[in-house]
């Protein structure tokens, strides 16, 4: 993620984004099949890594956690958990080539700009290993456009995502569809995509 806006509103909201993600963070069953699928003390990346719930709990699982997020705050938020090593990067940052056993992108990647995502999509299959593992949460929709709080989003169909992963050469191997309530206080659509490089 690059837009400055959408960092700005991160950076001045981690710890309101932290209290509302942090319980679901915690109990999230595509968490614990993301961490069940990679290999015992294997490198992970989580993308996007807000206040690194998630890395935590892959750390505490005994992989080797490398989290990543645009907004300073959230990088500050993350690096307090142990066993997590946190840095400020964007999407453009992902420059490894057979890096990590698994990629973790939850609710991250739906800032990027449109035109950007397959490339996005490119840099991170190329950052897995072979048959890697691979996470992503989007919102469903169509277009893209900014939240009431002024955060780019991009929507994507279903079909479309799946469209998009398997022509950046991934393997979807399940979903799943839900709605919550984000940090805009709208309630979304949305879908995680488990798949394999």
């Amino acid at each position: 993620m690059s837009d400055e806006a959408t960092i700005r509103v991160y950076d001045q909201r981690a710890g309101e984004y932290a209290g509302l993600t942090d319980g679901y963070n915690s109990a999230d069953p595509q968490l614990a099949a993301f961490i069940a699928a990679v290999p015992a003390g294997g490198r992970v990346l989580d993308l996007g890594c807000g206040p690194g719930t998630a890395a935590a709990a892959m750390a505490r699982a005994g992989l080797v956690v490398q989290a990543v997020d645009a907004s300073a705050e959230m990088v500050a938020l993350a690096a307090r958990h142990p066993g997590v090593t946190a840095r400020q990067a964007t999407f453009n940052d992902i420059t490894e080539v057979a890096a990590y056993d698994g990629i973790w992108a939850n609710f991250s990647l739906l800032h990027a700009a449109r035109a950007d995502f397959p490339r996005h999509l490119a840099a991170l299959h190329r950052a897995l290993k072979p048959g890697g593992v691979f996470h992503i949460g989007m919102k469903l929709g169509q277009g893209e456009g900014r939240d009431r709080l002024g955060r780019h989003y991009s929507y994507y169909g279903e079909d479309e995502l799946k469209i998009l992963l398997r022509d950046a050469g991934f393997t979807v191997t399940g979903h799943r569809l839900g709605s919550g309530t984000g940090l805009d206080g709208t309630v979304s659509d949305w879908i995680v995509v488990a798949a394999h490089a």
